[in-house]
């Protein structure tokens, strides 16, 4: 018999200072059972700092969800879709393949890469200069504390403040937080 993911729920409040986007967002995570709760947390993280372009790309008037991740490999992390259904964003989190990444980059307008591994500098030096050709792919280096420091905040049921300044993300839970200041690496 299969292993069934678990679910997760969030209350996720944004300030995105930098974009001048303010929203509420009530979240549903089926975290898979080969997942840790640090590669979710990222999830969670790379949604909070790509959610103002839900207004800034589509007017508010498109949709912003986390895809099937580990359980379909040919669909996003998190993507935006705008209402003609076209994927204005597509969110992969980890250490993905070239080929996967060429195949998103055809599909959707903008491509994020959120790694977080302390394997992730051997993947970046194996995989960099292959990547260089995608224009619309972005990757960022989240460090190992703060993914480490997120993990800690998942629980099953979730009330989180998400603060974007300056490129940084704090994410606090009410009795503690998190500054998770990703590194833009393309």
């Amino acid at each position: 018999m299969a292993l069934k993911s678990t679910i997760f729920r969030a209350n996720l409040a944004i300030a995105d200072i930098d974009h001048g986007y303010y929203a509420d967002h009530t979240l549903t995570l089926a975290r898979h059972p080969s997942e840790t709760d640090e590669r979710m947390m990222i999830r969670l993280a790379a949604l909070a700092l790509n959610a103002h372009c839900l207004q800034t790309d589509c007017g508010g008037d498109g949709t912003l969800a986390f895809g099937a991740g580990l359980s379909n490999p040919d669909e996003p992390d998190v993507w935006l879709r705008d209402f003609t259904g076209q994927t204005r964003l597509w969110v992969e989190v980890g250490q993905p393949e070239e080929k996967p990444l060429a195949k998103a980059c055809a599909k959707a307008g903008q491509v994020s890469v959120y790694c977080f591994s302390p394997a992730a500098e051997v993947w970046w030096r194996g995989i960099e200069s292959r990547l260089s050709r995608l224009g619309n792919l972005s990757v960022f280096r989240v460090p190992v504390a703060a993914s480490q420091s997120l993990a800690a905040l998942a629980q099953r049921s979730m009330q989180l403040q998400a603060t974007i300044q300056e490129g940084a993300l704090i994410m606090s839970d009410g009795s503690g937080h998190v500054d998770v200041e990703p590194q833009r690496w393309k």
